[in-house]
């Protein structure tokens, strides 16, 4: 039998993937999938502690972080592909240093 721990601990090793996924940021698109399993593992949380405790606000939230999820995906792949059209680069290095 599955337990909350264990849900609990596999959203939390999610996150921590996410997080490292996010810290490393070599590439922007790699920093907006690190973003999106950061997004699932709270996701995971959310809807094992709702089933836990036979509430449906944990799952409400989750639909709420999906909704932002997607139109986070929708925004920023289309920044994404504006950036890539101007620099030819989604390296952040790159991005970031200053041109005069």
């Amino acid at each position: 039998m599955i337990e909350l721990n264990d849900y609990l601990i596999l959203s939390g090793l999610l996150f921590t993937i996410g997080l490292v996924g996010v810290l490393r940021r070599k590439n922007l698109l790699m920093l907006f999938f690190a973003t999106e399993v950061m997004l699932n593992a709270a996701n995971i949380a959310f809807a094992a502690t709702s089933h836990y405790y036979n509430d449906l606000s944990g799952q409400m939230f989750a639909f709420f972080i999906i909704a932002v999820a997607a139109s986070e995906v929708a925004v920023g792949l289309g920044l994404l592909i504006v950036l890539y059209k101007r620099h030819g680069t989604l390296d952040l290095d790159n991005l970031a240093s200053m041109k005069g």
